[in-house]
Parts: C-alpha cells; sequence; structure tokens
C-alpha cells in the first residue's frame, strides 16, 4: 500500500490554491486555479496534498454539505529551518496561529490555517543529543 495524497475538500477553491502555492510555496502539479482539482508537491519526498472542490465531491457521493465546520484535517510539512520558513511564509501572506515553538524535545512546531480553515503543521524535528 502506497499513501498516494491527502486531498482536502475545499468551498473556495481559487482562495486555497493560492494558499498551498503562493503562501507555503507548494509546486502545484497542474496550474488549474479555479479547480476543481489540484495536486500540489513539496520540494522533496513524494507524498502531496490535493484540493478537490466540495460541491463537486457532493455531486459524487451524495452526502458531504457544502461547508464543513470544525477541524477537520491537519496538514503537516516537515522543514528543516522552521523559523527561517515561517518568516518567508510571513512575508507571502501566511499568518500563524500558533507558534513557533516546542512541541516535544524532539520537535518543534508551527500552525496556520489555509483560507477554508483546515490546520497546518509545519514540523521541524531536532536533533537528540546523545
Amino acid at each position: 500500500m502506497e499513501l498516494a495524497q491527502v486531498r482536502l475538500l475545499v468551498s473556495d477553491f481559487p482562495a486555497c490554491y493560492r494558499f498551498y502555492a503562493d503562501v507555503l510555496g507548494l509546486k502545484p502539479q497542474s496550474g488549474a486555479v479555479d479547480g476543481p482539482y489540484e495536486k500540489f508537491s513539496p520540494a522533496v519526498g513524494s507524498a502531496g496534498v490535493a484540493l478537490q472542490d466540495r460541491v463537486a465531491m457532493s455531486e459524487v457521493l451524495g452526502e458531504l454539505a457544502e461547508a464543513a465546520s470544525g477541524h477537520r484535517s491537519l496538514v503537516v510539512l516537515r522543514v528543516d529551518d522552521l523559523d527561517a520558513y515561517c518568516a518567508e511564509i510571513a512575508g507571502r501572506g501566511g499568518q500563524l496561529v500558533q507558534g513557533p515553538g516546542p512541541m516535544t524535545e524532539r520537535m518543534r512546531v508551527a500552525h496556520l490555517k489555509d483560507p477554508e480553515g483546515n490546520l497546518v503543521e509545519l514540523q521541524e524535528w531536532l536533533l537528540m543529543q546523545g
């Protein structure tokens, strides 16, 4: 089994597209700014994040509401230098809701939200002193 992607169901596709491409700096696969689907990839690693228009998926399944409520997802991105990356995304319009700061003795994190309210966690793994 292989994880192909995490797909977020979104209502404002263009705003979410701009967030993942322009603010977080992930690479879009096709450039479909208006959707209904786009996959984004980090500079390294094989897993990606994909956006799917919520209404288009509700037509397929016949059961999704037009808007989600509450935190229903958490996208986690690992970065080498959390402070530098947070400064970069702030310069591109990203607004942190928490951090950067320690989460455990092995990890520092920061959190922000995409335009739909999905949480994004930025992680920096720390080397253990031995």
